[in-house]
């Protein structure tokens, strides 16, 4: 039976092979939602005139790169069209002197790390396990996600100078570096980063970069309990040691450690790890970072938080998750950056969705009285149902203003994002 849609769609792509524009499968189902097409640009000339037709046609949108988030925030309201960025990929441009590059919104961040080494030069992000180097660039913008390193280097936002988009209408524009199209009144860059792919389709990004260091340390350090962890990090941070990232995990059955990443020159490194490791006291020195480094405490299925807090508040929210764990009876596991206080909590995707809900509530109290949030990054469906994932929002209204001048349709990864932006 005729498609006028697909033929449509088909007839947009540059290259019209069925494998760029297709039906879509049950494999492309988003958070439990069924496209019913599937596109892969491979340039934001075509990715345009794909959303240019989509558009025409009152096509939803959502945009997928690995794949590793999707079940990420809300499942959208409505999904005709699955953006796949597969194509969109390679380094567009590195200014090895200016410590720039330019890269495809698709491109893998392993694959990027291994393209900028030569040049000894590095984009300092760490992608979190499980998805690690398998996430896209623009999966990385589109989540804001930051690892231990954001400590040194800064998150996303910070890094990222430049960016190129497509907007829900099919309008490329770009902002940061040489401008050839902005978007009056807006940071584009920060504006998208962290919007779930609400606000357009990112299809080139410009990052800062930074050279690799010459030689780095890990310190581990076993804390009784976290008010101890509390105190070996507020020890870390008064002292002149310039840590990379100072992260802590705090396992289900109480037990603590604390682990510092100290980069630089070999003598800097030696000497600032001796002054650390007289500061944690008895602490174990090694070049290779912890097993639970930059990995979230969850599994794919499980239910996985995100908190933060001012940083003398990170040993009230800790313990707090602890005490919140017991009082349900659900193991809760908490890791992250206690130099940054942005930790991430990880529970079992057979838990109750009542006692998961408790725990979330007395976890938004906690992170309120400390100056964060408590939000639920994944959930299984019954939790979805019983949990509003985002909690209390400053500036809900003005984010929704936002995504009215950018898709005033609400085509684009619709009900995706906090407040069914």
């Amino acid at each position: 039976m005729p498609d006028d849609v697909l033929d449509a769609l088909r007839a947009a792509a540059d290259t019209g092979g069925e494998d760029v524009v297709r039906p879509a499968g049950e494999a492309d189902a988003v958070a439990g939602v069924a496209p019913r097409y599937v596109a892969a640009p491979g340039s934001t000339a075509e990715a345009a005139a794909l959303l240019t037709v989509a558009a025409a046609r009152n096509l939803a949108v959502t945009v997928t790169g690995s794949g590793g988030k999707q079940a990420w925030g809300n499942p959208p309201r409505r999904l005709d069209l699955l953006l796949h960025t597969r194509r969109l990929t390679g380094v567009v441009a590195h200014a090895a002197g200016d410590l720039v590059v330019v890269v495809r919104a698709g491109t893998p961040l392993a694959d990027l790390q291994a393209k900028l080494a030569p040049a000894s030069q590095q984009l300092a992000l760490d992608a979190p396990l499980p998805s690690g180097g398998s996430a896209t660039v623009g999966g990385v913008v589109a989540t804001n996600t930051s690892g231990p390193r954001r400590m040194r280097y800064g998150t996303v936002r910070d890094l990222l100078i430049g960016v190129t988009m497509v907007r829900p209408d099919g309008t490329v524009a770009r902002a940061g570096g040489t401008v050839v199209k902005n978007v009056a009144g807006y940071d584009l860059g920060k504006l998208l980063t962290g919007a779930y792919g609400t606000l357009g389709l990112v299809t080139e990004c410009a990052f800062r970069l930074h050279p690799v260091p010459a030689a780095r340390a890990f310190l581990r350090r076993r804390a009784g309990d976290a008010a101890e962890a509390g105190r070996l990090a507020a020890a870390v941070l008064a002292a002149q040691v310039a840590p990379s990232a100072l992260e802590v995990d705090a396992t289900p059955d109480g037990g603590v450690e604390v682990a510092v990443l100290l980069e630089g020159t070999p003598r800097g490194v030696r000497e600032r790890a001796d002054t650390t490791g007289r500061l944690l006291g008895g602490a174990t020195v090694s070049d290779q970072p912890p097993p639970w480094w930059s990995a979230y405490p969850w599994r794919t299925g499980d239910v996985g938080l995100k908190l933060t807090a001012a940083l003398s508040g990170v040993p009230r929210l800790l313990a707090a998750a602890a005490e919140a764990g017991r009082r349900h009876g659900v193991p809760l596991a908490v890791r992250g950056s206690a130099g940054t206080g942005v930790l991430h909590g990880g529970l079992p995707g057979a838990a109750a969705p009542d006692a998961v809900a408790g725990i979330v509530a007395d976890l938004r109290a906690a992170a309120a009285g400390v100056g964060g949030h408590a939000v639920v990054l994944t959930a299984p469906p019954p939790v979805r149902e019983r949990v509003d994932l985002w909690g209390p929002v400053n500036g809900l209204d003005l984010m929704r203003r936002v995504k009215a001048q950018f898709d005033p349709d609400g085509r684009f990864a619709p009900g995706r994002f906090v407040g069914g932006i």
